[in-house]
């Protein structure tokens, strides 16, 4: 059964809040308010990660302590992969899942849950939508965040916001 945010009030949520810090790992299975629970702390996540890079300078960003040395083995095991553009099979395919799987297990213990379930914008010009958004690992999202941070492929969204801005005070102004 799907869910979706709108369909909980506020006292579902806070309900949900209870059952997760009440219930031992092990009985979880595969309950879906522990699911709506992942989307909702990935969706926030994905808010505050566009927002962020839509309003600095990308390339100055830094997403951990390590981005220079994950970006280094990100570049030196994937080095012909096409950040500004992730194809699902650039991540997805057999090969490449095990290729991924070596590289994420390699943070295990050196970045915080390294594993865990992430949402990643397949193309670096597009907000967090259904359409645009495949499902991944932390540790894989942050290596192709950082190279495109590096690269200066994130760059565009600064523009496109700021293009937006002036466009929507030169029609205020016009008005």
């Amino acid at each position: 059964m799907a869910f979706s945010m709108s369909d909980l009030n506020a006292s579902e949520l806070q309900e949900v809040g209870a059952t997760l810090s009440s219930t031992k790992a092990s009985d979880y299975g595969n309950r879906s308010d522990v699911e709506l629970q992942w989307a909702m702390k990935a969706m926030d996540h994905a808010t505050v990660h566009y927002n962020l890079i839509s309003s600095v300078d990308a390339s100055r960003l830094r997403l951990t302590q390590m981005d220079d040395t994950i970006y280094k083995h990100f570049r030196d095991t994937f080095p012909d992969l096409d950040v500004t553009n992730i194809k699902e099979n650039d991540l997805k395919n057999p090969e490449a899942k095990q290729q991924w799987r070596n590289f994420c297990e390699s943070y295990k213990g050196l970045i915080e849950d390294y594993n865990l379930g992430t949402l990643l914008r397949l193309c670096c010009k597009d907000d967090y939508t259904p359409e645009t958004t495949t499902f991944s690992v932390r540790t894989q999202f942050l290596a192709i965040e950082i190279a495109r941070n590096k690269e200066g492929h994130n760059n565009i969204l600064l523009e496109m916001k700021k293009e937006k801005q002036e466009a929507e005070a030169k029609k205020e102004k016009s008005s």
